[in-house]
């Protein structure tokens, strides 16, 4: 990994209170900055200019975490402003790291400020998601699913949804693995974000996202098996 991938800390800006960015600004925060600087020689180099190229982006990372926090307020309604604020800026903060570190693949695809400023907005949704579900339980097993099946059954298409929902529960319950189960039931059921179940579970999205998709192959394949849904080949 190069030499600054993990130098970007040191030259964060002094953390100073701004009011927030209001919607109207969300076109502008990836064409704030001089469009003549090459950002990724810049930011390569080292010395004053590569400082003032890390500050500079810091303040752009910092207006689309904002942004971005702003956007997702609704979820945040317990939240005081300057805890909203302090989220933003460890949005930015972490955005800015992860640039570095992958300033190598950036290729010019897009203009390098709308390429970065999609990481702070990444990181925002990320704090936004762990925030709102802080202090809320996850859970890990199905236990709520005969209520729901009762509920759908009488409401949509009788006998058949019944059938599907009770094949489905079965497959849950003796197909999947321990693991699986909790997997499935707190993404699929439970509309836990991912970001907050790696955080509880201490594993990675990645990881997850396996264990998820592996779950509803082998779900699908039950299905299949019991006639309710055709192989696909």
């Amino acid at each position: 990994m190069p030499a600054f991938a993990t130098a970007g800390r040191r030259f964060l800006p002094a953390r100073k209170k701004r009011s927030p960015a209001g919607a109207n600004t969300l076109m502008t925060v990836a064409f704030s900055m001089p469009a003549e600087r090459n950002w990724v020689e810049a930011l390569s180099e080292e010395g004053v200019d590569r400082d003032e190229a890390i500050a500079d982006l810091h303040d752009l990372l910092l207006r689309a975490a904002r942004f971005e926090i702003g956007r997702r307020r609704a979820a945040l309604s317990h939240v005081r402003g300057e805890e909203q604020e302090d989220l933003a800026m460890q949005a930015a903060d972490d955005a800015l790291v992860a640039i570095l570190a992958k300033l190598h693949t950036y290729r010019g695809a897009s203009r390098f400020t709308t390429w970065a400023y999609k990481f702070a907005l990444l990181e925002a949704g990320v704090r936004v998601r762990r925030r709102a579900w802080q202090g809320r339980e996850v859970v890990l097993e199905p236990e709520s699913w005969p209520s729901f099946a009762d509920e759908r059954s009488s409401v949509e298409s009788g006998p058949e949804t019944a059938e599907l929902l009770a094949d489905l529960q079965r497959a849950v319950r003796e197909a999947l693995t321990p693991h699986q189960r909790a997997v499935f039931t707190a993404l699929a059921l439970n509309e836990v974000p991912i970001d907050v179940l790696s955080e509880r579970m201490d594993t990675t999205r990645g990881a997850l996202y396996k264990t998820l998709h592996d779950a509803r192959a082998k779900l699908r394949a039950e299905l299949v098996a019991a006639g309710h849904l055709e192989e696909v080949s």
